[in-house]
């Protein structure tokens, strides 16, 4: 059975170990197989947006209790 999903491509179901967390982690990866190979194939990426949320998240954290908004907006520009 094992090789035979290794020709496939397809990770083995884990039902043959017998083992719960194994056999969840392997349902896990079945049903998650479209978003996979979809977001290894799309050419666009989130990565600039969430760069900008973390950098203001980080901004936000560093400046809390300490400043007005006029500090925060030096923060922000730099």
């Amino acid at each position: 059975m094992a090789a035979a999903c290794a020709r496939r491509g397809d990770p083995p179901s884990g039902e043959e170990s017998g083992l719960a967390p194994l056999v969840s982690f392997t349902n896990g990866i079945r049903r998650d197989d479209a978003a996979e190979k979809t977001g290894l194939t799309v050419t666009w990426s989130n990565g600039p947006t969430e760069g900008h949320i973390n950098r203001l998240k980080q901004v936000k954290r560093q400046m809390y209790g300490r400043a007005k908004l006029d500090l925060l907006k030096l923060q922000l520009m730099a």
